[in-house]
């Protein structure tokens, strides 16, 4: 098992996904360099809420800190974007979301908490 230390980086990728790594990775960091970060536990909704017209798939991550990330998404068509964040705010904000933070994005906050809690 890669998490544990028993394998290399390399055992869960493919043929094809290593011969990828190879062609695009940074020179002198191989892919057996490489070392696993987590794991995060993540748990999902999907739903379409009453009074929202659109469905939303909800992510929690929680961190081994017992800090958490919840991410909201929807699909839309690029033409409908702008719309769709404005509906959202307006269907967040109505249930009392705060909206006032500032956004953390999942994938930054676990490299920056891994690097520093190795």
């Amino acid at each position: 098992m890669v998490g544990l230390g028993q394998e290399k980086i390399g055992a869960l990728l493919s043929k094809e996904q290593r011969a990828f790594y190879s062609g695009h990775a940074p020179g002198g960091i191989g892919l057996d360099d490489l070392s696993a970060l987590g794991p995060i536990p993540t748990l999902q909704l999907k739903t379409k809420p009453e009074g929202f017209g659109r469905k939303l798939v909800g992510e929690l991550w929680l961190y081994p800190d017992g800090s958490q990330i919840v991410e909201l998404s929807t699909r839309v068509l690029p033409s409908e974007a702008f719309q769709a964040a404005a509906e959202a705010r307006v269907f967040l904000s109505g249930l009392g979301v705060d909206l006032e933070d500032e956004p953390q994005t999942k994938t930054k906050t676990a490299l920056e908490f891994f690097t520093t809690n190795p």
